[in-house]
């Protein structure tokens, strides 16, 4: 499967947490959301999609992420 790293500041909580994968989630073509929290630098946000041969546009789930009130650094 075809999954996508970002990575996210300012995130520092299971809430923080909560909010990026709900938002993420909702972009069209997502399968799965995994957040790997990381207090004090840049958590991970790995993106499924939902078919593995059509990546989720990387603005979409960059405007999901900021949505959520935080910001992608690197995707």
């Amino acid at each position: 499967m075809d999954m996508t790293d970002y990575l996210v500041q300012g995130m520092t909580c299971a809430h923080c947490v909560a909010s990026v994968t709900e938002e993420v989630s909702a972009v069209p073509g997502v399968a799965g959301v995994d957040v790997r929290l990381v207090v004090g630098g840049s958590s991970v946000v790995t993106v499924r999609p939902a078919d593995p041969g059509s990546p989720v546009a990387d603005d979409a789930v960059e405007a999901a992420v900021e949505e959520a009130g935080y910001r992608v650094v690197q995707s």
